[in-house]
């Protein structure tokens, strides 16, 4: 059974930053093969695609976010992160993490002003 974990969210500042984790486990051998990424959910109940590597050796950042935010994997760890710096009132949400079609639970992520 595939399960993706998110940690790392919490309460910070406008103008700090957060690393937020996924841990994957009951991959196999796939984790280095599927397009993974990073989505959260607004307290509007928006869903946006915030980071992801769509294969290829291709990297996606929301304009939004982009120069902020950085996306990394850790294969050998089965492990997929989010770097976010500079964070604004707008990131708050709950941010998920994805592979292929599996979801993880969320990890929230409060900015305040």
């Amino acid at each position: 059974q595939v399960q993706l974990v998110e940690s790392g969210g919490g309460l910070v500042q406008a103008g700090g930053s957060l690393r937020l984790s996924c841990l994957a486990s009951g991959t196999g051998s796939i984790f280095s093969f599927n397009a993974m990424g990073w989505y959260r959910q607004t307290p509007e109940n928006r869903r946006e695609l915030v980071a992801s590597f769509p294969g290829g050796g291709r990297i996606y950042y929301d304009d939004s976010v982009k120069g902020r935010f950085t996306i990394s994997r850790d294969n050998a760890k089965s492990s997929m992160y989010l770097q976010m710096n500079n964070l604004k009132s707008e990131d708050t949400g709950v941010y998920y993490c994805a592979m292929d079609t599996f979801w993880g639970q969320g990890t929230q992520v409060i900015v305040s002003s």
